[in-house]
């Protein structure tokens, strides 16, 4: 059996992974101007980065909003297409070893689906994701540049621009320590410096996100949530969200290759195929 290759097609990011006797191999990202020139960028780079040629890959696998702009084979090898959800929820169980969990796929949105098993069920979503941190970064802090904008977030305080429990009352409300957030942004200061507006930027859109995961999860026996996505990367994620775990007595996992797990659950797809 030769390889498959699985492709999650963004706007203008490509990530890619091949799969070889069921495991995923060499995984990297490619950014470029068009969807068609970063999945074609990418196809050829992992061909000559891994030295694998053209015959040895067996099928080609893509996923993503950009996948529509690729009508053919790609290089004329036999290429399919998998739902974007089944892919998440695919890779995120792969990688997590976790059968019964939401998968949390934090993209520009974030999409919640229900993996049990081999039942995948996309339950909802929300419009904050990343490119709701690149938005207002661009706006508040004039970059819209995630890397340079979490640099930032780490030498900044977001106490001086949250509103936490412990402002507003001496006790700890049931189920709410001191410490919990009581709104977002509420002390913010018309003057208040870049390094907290942007560790206050990070922790709204992080802190929305896990949020709304364990809301998905009401009315369920489901308490584990896996997190995939670029944001996963973030540094403020090993704060917010074992603060939200504590909260909520849920469970956040974040793979080793998150970022990649859409494009690892593209090519496990394959064996599903009729």
């Amino acid at each position: 059996m030769g390889i498959v290759i699985g492709i999650d097609v963004g706007i203008s990011t490509t990530k890619i992974v091949g799969l070889l006797d069921g495991k995923p191999t060499a995984p990297f990202r490619i950014t470029a101007a068009d969807p068609v020139t970063s999945l074609y960028g990418a196809f050829g780079k992992y061909l000559h980065d891994n030295d694998v040629k053209l015959e040895d890959v067996e099928h080609v696998m893509l996923t993503g909003v950009g996948a529509g702009y690729v009508k053919n084979d790609v290089y004329g090898v036999k290429t399919s297409r998998c739902d974007e959800f089944i892919a998440d929820a695919m890779g995120a169980r792969y990688e997590s070893k976790i059968n019964h969990a939401i998968v949390v796929s934090m993209g520009t949105g974030t999409s919640f689906v229900m993996c049990h098993g081999d039942e995948m069920t996309h339950i909802g979503g929300i419009g904050i994701g990343g490119g709701t941190l690149q938005g207002l970064s661009r706006i508040c802090l004039g970059t819209s540049d995630i890397k340079q904008v979490s640099a930032l977030a780490m030498q900044g305080d977001v106490k001086s621009v949250n509103l936490q429990i412990g402002d507003i009352s001496a006790h700890p409300l049931p189920g709410l320590p001191v410490e919990a957030t009581a709104s977002i942004f509420a002390r913010a200061k018309s003057d208040a410096s870049k390094e907290d507006i942007a560790a206050g930027l990070i922790g709204m859109v992080l802190q929305t996100i896990g949020s709304a995961s364990v809301l998905a999860a009401q009315g369920t026996d489901c308490r584990d949530m896996v997190l995939i996505g670029n944001l996963t990367l973030l540094p403020q994620c090993k704060e917010v969200f074992p603060a939200l775990e504590k909260l909520y007595n849920v469970r956040f996992h974040i793979p080793k290759y998150s970022e990649f797990c859409t494009a690892i659950g593209a090519a496990l797809a394959y064996k599903r195929m009729p």
